[in-house]
């Protein structure tokens, strides 16, 4: 019913030109907009996931066969806590690798006196008693500290959660914007197009008829440039992953997205052709209602 021939010359309209491209541009901001949200709430999944029922211990940096000792002593100490059910102490290869991406490969001396950390796994159905373990390990091992990442962790959720909204008002604005630029455009192609809507009147033809000429056409117009932004979109995340796991650092998230993902974002174009063709079905509809 929306695509049968139309009785107003609507694809002369040199607005079929632009409306396509600027759809486009509004598909890939909201496209990106959402690449990113999704991406963020996947990357705090994986570091609450990954850092849920962990400690670290980390032991004053001092000689190697000194700190050989205290790593002995606070992993016998660690066994006897409540709910602790692995205690792993990492070695020097372990520790440089966590430090790499921030100075970089072979930077750190064989003989640089480094802390020495220690991975604790603690019983999912326990709750770390942080204080106590404290108070444990410094008993063996003087200048001990325990981090549980949770105020780490926070952060990063609150940092994530914050670009989640950031990104959630742009995919709004959006919208927005997408409705203003298909009123203004049937607005337009009412003004221009008025003497035949007059006669489609004469002959008897209904507000609705009328309307659905402009919808289609909306909604023809949407679609195309739909796809274009999201092809624009799809090249854009694939970049970026790329460049991202070219990089290797291991400071940026992970920016690839599942198949859930792709497909929501390939609904953002099917979202706004919808949009464009009820609004300017609504746009027609009150428009004909105020003329005389």
């Amino acid at each position: 019913m929306l695509w049968r021939a139309r009785d107003l010359a609507l694809d002369a309209d040199p607005a079929r030109r632009f409306l396509p491209w600027l759809l486009a541009m509004i598909v890939y901001l909201a496209g990106i907009a959402l690449a990113g949200m999704m991406s963020l709430s996947s990357a705090v999944e994986r570091w609450d996931t990954g850092l849920s029922g962990t400690l670290t211990v980390q032991l004053p940096a001092v000689a190697r066969d000194a700190g050989d000792r205290n790593v002995d002593a606070a992993i016998a100490a660690l066994k006897r806590a409540p709910g602790v059910v692995r205690a792993h102490a990492l070695d020097t290869a372990e520790t440089a690798a966590l430090l790499e991406p921030w100075l970089g490969k072979g930077t750190l001396a064989e003989d640089l006196p480094l802390p020495r950390l220690i991975d604790i796994r603690i019983r999912p159905d326990a709750k770390p008693d942080i204080e106590g373990l404290t108070a444990l390990v410094q008993a063996a091992v003087p200048g001990a500290l325990i981090d549980d990442h949770k105020k780490s962790l926070d952060r990063l959720i609150t940092l994530a959660r914050t670009a989640e909204l950031v990104a959630g008002a742009i995919v709004l604005l959006v919208v927005l914007a997408a409705i203003a630029t298909v009123v203004f455009i049937t607005r337009t192609g009412l003004a221009m197009h008025a003497g035949g809507i007059e006669l489609l009147h004469l002959i008897g033809a209904a507000d609705s008829y009328v309307a659905r000429q402009f919808q289609g056409q909306a909604l023809e117009l949407a679609l195309r440039g739909g796809i274009i932004g999201l092809a624009l979109t799809a090249l854009t995340v694939f970049g970026l992953g790329r460049a991202a796991a070219a990089l290797g650092s291991g400071l940026l998230p992970d920016l690839s997205l599942g198949p859930a993902q792709w497909a929501g974002l390939a609904g953002v174009p099917i979202a706004v052709a919808l949009i464009g063709m009820v609004t300017a079905r609504i746009t027609v509809l009150r428009a004909l209602k105020a003329l005389p």
